[in-house]
């Protein structure tokens, strides 16, 4: 199960979420000016509390990426959420294009599995 997607287009940030979704999506319209900005919440999939907000995936189409290289892009999402990353968001799922890319291709790849365990679990090797 996937968790809810948190869409905002062309600026407009429209949706629902809680707080740390509102501040990604605030801070990456910012830094970014995106086209179009998805914000997917998939804490829940995740095993965590209820309400927790720890793993998240975005979808980011801006020009800002024009002429970069996959990884610059990342990094780009990654500095504008450099506050988040360090405290409450644990694992962030970046899909970053440019609105030509987004506009021969308007579909996002599902989100990866989660492979379960935490810290608590002992492996098996």
């Amino acid at each position: 199960m996937r968790g809810p997607l948190l869409a905002a287009a062309g600026g407009a940030m429209g949706g629902a979420g809680g707080p740390l979704a509102h501040t990604i999506r605030a801070k990456l319209t910012a830094a970014l000016q995106p086209t179009h900005l998805e914000v997917r919440d998939d804490s829940p999939r995740h095993g965590g509390p209820p309400g927790a907000e720890t793993h998240f995936g975005v979808l980011v189409v801006s020009e800002r990426f024009a002429g970069l290289p996959l990884l610059q892009r990342h990094r780009l999402v990654h500095e504008a959420l450099r506050t988040e990353l360090a405290g409450p968001l644990h694992a962030l799922q970046v899909i970053a294009r440019t609105p030509q890319q987004w506009q021969s291709d308007p579909h996002a790849p599902p989100a990866p599995p989660c492979l379960g365990g935490s810290k608590r679990e002992q492996r098996r090797g």
